[in-house]
């Protein structure tokens, strides 16, 4: 009876554990996503959710993904990570065990990143970030992490280069970032760019996330440097131009990174945002042509306004992008759902071979070195906020209009 009693626990066992793999057999992709819903990032992480909801529903009214001559529709699994790194390991691991998802569309903060990418790799689900951009990611060489958004070590120099292109060039600067892995990496970044341009740096300051900064500007007032550059998230950066007009400072020229691009950014300063630089890969009216779903970034970008009545910035864009290169790698490599572990696998070396011309510009993930998995295939681009608008100032061949250089005083606006 006990031999029985043990074949009868065994056999119940092992019901229980293939049933729902036996179950799972289905006509649709499950494709997790984790970001920042709530908390201090839900600003941006909603960004993200535009564009990942974006590629969905595009894909789904033109039948799905087309797999050997059939097509499958994509069902999004959303975790909310509430912009704490932990919750977001939390969230990648439901979605992973309980949920059983295909592959995850990821964070949009980096350090989220950070902590959701090793749980992934630990179940080997795929995962493509559509905005985060720490090098702190790609470094770590995670198998199963990839990202379309490029480093901020390639951005932030980008936007440095051009300012220090401006006459008269900024002779000093004063450098603040939040201390988190993307600001912190944009901070240092951007101060590293600007040795290189000749820029003294004055100050370099890595402050608590949140911190009030208007005691390190009024430090900075008092030095009176030619550019003030902040590396932050969303309502750091919309507090830091409150700050400075409180002050009644105005440096020659001031360089945040993302967030410059968010219609919130806009929409919170009115006026002061104008003259504001920022670091970007793409804006809706680049001549940028592709071969899935937009044909160009002015499709997309007129898609975006329809669909959520507010204009796309380089990140949602960057998200839809992210939704493409997975389409794309499960065509290539005819992968149907459900992916066991042998399709992941598969769907990660085609991930790995994917060169592909969108709406976004190229996608294409380094194979090795310090930017391993992180997509190479676009190129940076110095925006500026002109009369509301997001406005390309370099570099000169894309230029869309002259850069506004000195700033303009706040109490002259």
């Amino acid at each position: 009876m006990r031999r029985v009693g043990t074949f009868l626990l065994a056999l119940s066992a092992f019901v229980l554990f293939t049933i729902p793999a036996m179950a799972a057999e289905r006509d649709y992709y499950k494709v997790g996503v984790v970001t920042s819903l709530s908390g201090d990032l839900a600003t941006g992480g909603n960004v993200t959710k535009r564009g990942y909801d974006l590629w969905a529903k595009t894909v789904n009214e033109q039948g799905g993904i087309e797999v050997n001559g059939k097509k499958y529709k994509v069902k999004l699994y959303y975790g909310d990570d509430g912009s704490q790194p932990a919750q977001g390991a939390m969230a990648a691991e439901r979605l992973a065990t309980q949920e059983g998802v295909d592959f995850v569309l990821g964070p949009y903060a980096s350090g989220v990143t950070l902590a959701a990418a090793p749980v992934l790799e630990k179940y080997s689900v795929p995962m493509i970030t559509g905005s985060a951009e720490s090098p702190m990611i790609w470094l770590q060489k995670f198998k199963y992490t990839f990202g379309t958004v490029p480093a901020v070590t390639f951005t932030a120099a980008a936007a440095i280069k051009s300012i220090a292109a401006l006459k008269p060039q900024p002779k000093t600067a004063i450098i603040i970032g939040s201390n988190d892995a993307f600001s912190k990496a944009t901070a240092e970044a951007f101060q590293t760019a600007a040795k290189s341009a000749g820029i003294k740096v004055l100050k370099f300051n890595i402050v608590p996330s949140g911190q009030d900064l208007t005691p390190f500007l009024s430090a900075a007032k008092n030095l009176q440097p030619d550019l003030i550059a902040f590396g932050g998230h969303d309502e750091e950066l919309i507090n830091l131009v409150k700050a400075l007009v409180q002050i009644d400072y105005t440096p020659k020229a001031l360089l945040m990174h993302y967030g410059v691009t968010e219609p919130a950014f806009i929409e919170g300063l009115g006026k002061n945002a104008n003259d504001v630089f920022g670091a970007s890969v793409w804006t809706g009216d680049l001549p940028i042509k592709g071969a899935y779903l937009w044909p160009t970034a002015k499709a997309y970008a007129d898609a975006a306004q329809k669909e959520f009545k507010t204009p796309a910035d380089y990140t949602q864009a960057g998200c839809s992008a992210a939704g493409i290169a997975f389409q794309v790698a499960l065509q290539k490599a005819a992968l149907a759902p459900p992916l066991d572990q042998a399709k992941r696998q598969k769907l990660v070396n085609a991930l790995e071979n994917l060169d592909i011309s969108t709406f976004y510009g190229t996608i294409r993930f380094a194979k090795s070195g310090e930017f391993y998995h992180s997509n190479v295939g676009v190129k940076p681009i110095t925006v500026q906020i002109q009369k509301g608008q997001v406005v390309v100032v370099g570099p000169a061949n894309l230029a869309k209009a002259p850069a506004v250089y000195p700033m303009t005083p706040w109490n002259k606006r």
